[in-house]
């Protein structure tokens, strides 16, 4: 073929015009789509504030080791329960934890109110064994959800089933749970579930209105509805999970251990994950290690666009404070969660229009949001079938137009077909974090 020829060959191949669609796209199955008025009632603020700050605090900050220090590091009751005469968290202020939520862009907080070693960090009348009873002699819960009140911040708390302080607690030596039960208790599943219910009682009306109820560690998986249904008719907003005793109204997976969850094209009922920017522990810890802003900005992105809520926790020190560490990688993810929040707002998971698994996409009418979340290749993306050039690509992040074509690859030379691109994308600039295009289209997708 001679040069002119040539090059007039590759003119037509720019200039003819494109198509929408050169085949019909993937689909995520319809019993996956979760419709954003899912419950129809209050609870519905959880598909609107999609990103929550979890705290998890308590005694086990003063060792600041794990939060189930008194089990992992086989710790008598005896001398775990001394730490009670050391709690004095004196730089404790709420208002400096959700000055710190905002800014990294979180919009709800869950709370451990009790965990697995079953010091409650409340003013509970049910034991003895709480904050009010300490050199610190003061309601933290009351604190922060007064605090919370006045921002409009919604509240839910956390609590474990699971109690190694309880004397009618049958700790059985199961998971998470004692070797067995300790001197002067006595073992009763049916006075623990009448102490239970007194304390979430408790929860649910001293506190003003709540928005959630995150149980853990119902080791005996015993059923019993109706503790939910009391939540409900105290807290007719909160949303509860489904780690109590019953299916409750989100799944919680956690950290990087449900593959599946990773995996999945979409969900079946309403989730959310749920993640540690500390690898080892949920509580602070001394000479901690963390995760990388890239592999947490990476983790809230997959489960976003596909959807799902995402919980990523903190653990104050003993003094009450969030470790500058801590507070440092909230502050980072917070500045990219800000710059592409609108793709997680008043969206739909669309990741099914695009064949190429390393893509994933949400869409608002005109407006296709593709979220590079996985590890990009390379400067230029094919989001074949699109076949239709964009009026308009920014990149969130930055806020710079990107190249777009839809003329055809040497790749795609057997099908004959042009695919929409974007081109020289800053992906050895941008290495480190999750690259969200907004694309802005003449009709809807």
């Amino acid at each position: 073929m001679k040069r002119r020829d040539l090059l007039r060959y590759s003119a037509a191949l720019a200039t003819t015009p494109v198509l929408s669609f050169a085949q019909k796209p993937r689909e995520i199955p319809a019993e996956k789509a979760i419709p954003r008025s899912y419950f129809g009632d209050g609870r519905d603020w959880f598909f609107q504030k999609r990103y929550g700050m979890f705290v998890h605090w308590g005694l086990y900050a003063i060792p600041a080791w794990h939060e189930q220090h008194q089990w992992r590091a086989k710790m008598s009751r005896k001398d775990y329960v001394q730490l009670a005469e050391m709690w004095n968290p004196v730089q404790f202020n709420p208002e400096q934890w959700l000055d710190l939520m905002e800014e990294a862009g979180m919009k709800y907080i869950t709370f451990t109110t009790k965990h697995h070693d079953g010091f409650c960090l409340w003013d509970t009348k049910y034991t003895q064994y709480n904050t009010m009873n300490t050199p610190y002699g003061k309601d933290i819960l009351g604190m922060l959800a007064d605090a919370c009140h006045k921002r409009n911040i919604p509240l839910c708390l956390y609590y474990s089933v699971a109690d190694w302080h309880h004397p009618n607690y049958p700790n059985q030596g199961r998971h998470h749970e004692l070797s067995g039960p300790e001197p002067g208790d006595e073992p009763n599943w049916g006075l623990y579930m009448e102490f239970l219910k007194n304390q979430v009682k408790e929860l649910c009306t001293n506190y003003g209105e709540i928005h959630g109820f995150w149980w853990d560690m119902n080791v005996p998986e015993h059923k019993d509805p109706s503790v939910n249904a009391m939540i409900r008719k105290l807290q007719p907003k909160a949303v509860i999970n489904n780690r109590g005793f019953d299916d409750g109204d989100f799944g919680t997976p956690e950290r990087d251990y449900d593959t599946k969850a990773i995996e999945a094209e979409g969900f079946s009922r309403p989730t959310e994950a749920c993640q540690s920017v500390g690898m080892e522990s949920w509580g602070f810890r001394k000479n901690e290690n963390y995760y990388t802003d890239k592999h947490l900005i990476k983790s809230i992105d997959q489960f976003l666009v596909r959807d799902a809520n995402y919980l990523l926790n903190v653990g104050p020190t003993e003094e009450g404070t969030i470790h500058e560490t801590s507070a440092g990688i909230l502050k980072r993810i917070g500045t990219w969660y800000k710059s592409v929040e609108e793709s997680f707002t008043g969206v739909v998971p669309a990741s099914g229009l695009i064949e190429n698994k390393w893509v994933s996409c949400t869409r608002r009418n005109k407006t296709l949001y593709v979220h590079l979340n996985k590890d990009v290749p390379g400067d230029a993306v094919k989001l074949r079938p699109l076949r239709q050039r964009p009026l308009k690509a920014t990149l969130l992040n930055t806020g710079t137009t990107i190249e777009t074509a839809a003329d055809m690859a040497p790749s795609d030379h057997s099908s004959g077909m042009k695919y929409l691109r974007l081109e020289n994308l800053p992906a050895n600039d941008l290495c480190n974090t999750v690259m969200v295009i907004k694309l802005e289209f003449e009709s809807e997708i």
